[in-house]
């Protein structure tokens, strides 16, 4: 009968592969790095596989090793949640979210506390970062993102979305009088960069409001975030082209004000991708049905509603 790999063997090569060093490994479960090393290459004698491609100082997975480490992830974590249920401790689910960084920088972050006060507490890592997202090196149990970007993992398109032009209240009155003196503001511009997807300008805006733009259309403040964007018109220094989802509840709570019923419709739709790891996961399935949500309501708020054309 063939040795299978030891329970210590496996631990050792999951934290090993988690952490990406030996030595952090072995800190981790207090053993020495010569023993993490011993460990993982008794494994590999056993499986007759690669696992980890020993680069200087640094360990980087094989693709053996990259298949095995997800499962490997899942089985430690409910073992330990095994091991907090026998000994009387609370169970906190944990989650892996990832979204765009201009999400992560407000918008998300301030509506985390209703999700944990609906559904209990959990162990909530929130990633902001730009795709692609190493779904299974960090263990991502869900990522929402602008596109379908992920054709190997399932997909589903949750929320058409718009810009909207709009400025602080206290620069309304330069444009109450006709929607050509949008022209007249401060302009802010979003640039998401040469990786991003392309973001509609202030050129594109005046072309579709029909107006003849007093000036270069580039004029003005610029942001390679969409958050940082927002915020910048917030605070008075000009009209911005924003996301629905984003800007509906600075309109819905007065701290931006519609400058015009035009808008442009994004090209692509809002996308959540959720790993099939991770689908089957009560909290993962929670959370899905709760982002959906926010995201649904956001797009489809009034405020924004109450300036575009039909």
């Amino acid at each position: 009968m063939e040795a299978l790999p030891s329970l210590k063997g496996l631990q050792a090569f999951e934290a090993a592969a988690r952490t990406g060093s030996f030595a952090t490994a072995a800190e981790e479960l207090s053993v020495s790095a010569a023993a993490i090393s011993q460990l993982i290459r008794t494994i590999e004698e056993q499986t007759g596989r690669k696992l980890f491609h020993r680069v200087n100082r640094r360990v980087v997975l094989t693709e053996a090793g990259l298949e095995m480490l997800p499962r490997l992830t899942l089985a430690f974590q409910e073992i330990g949640s095994v091991s907090r249920e026998l000994g009387g401790a609370a169970f906190r689910p944990r989650l892996v979210v990832s979204v765009p960084p201009s999400m992560a920088m407000g918008w998300l972050s301030q509506r985390l506390a209703g999700f944990v006060a609906s559904h209990g507490a959990a162990d909530i890592s929130l990633r902001g970062e730009d795709d692609p997202v190493p779904f299974d090196r960090e263990l991502i149990d869900i990522r929402l993102s602008y596109g379908p970007h992920y054709r190997e993992h399932p997909t589903e398109e949750i929320a058409r979305d718009a810009v909207y032009a709009a400025c602080a209240p206290r620069l309304v009155g330069a444009i109450e009088a006709n929607e050509s003196s949008v022209a007249e503001l401060p302009l802010i511009h979003t640039d998401w960069g040469p990786t991003g997807a392309a973001f509609p300008s202030w050129r594109h805006w005046f072309e579709a409001a029909g107006i003849e733009p007093r000036g270069p259309a580039r004029r003005g403040l610029s942001a390679n975030s969409s958050r940082a964007a927002l915020d910048l018109a917030i605070a008075g220094l000009g009209a911005t082209l924003a996301q629905g989802v984003y800007c509906a509840e600075a309109l819905e709570n007065g701290r931006l004000v519609g400058a015009s019923p035009t808008t442009i419709s994004l090209r692509q739709p809002y996308c959540l991708t959720i790993p099939e790891r991770s689908a089957k996961r009560d909290v993962v399935a929670a959370f899905r049905v709760w982002l959906i949500n926010e995201c649904q309501q956001a797009v489809g708020s009034p405020a924004l509603r109450a300036k575009s054309t039909p």
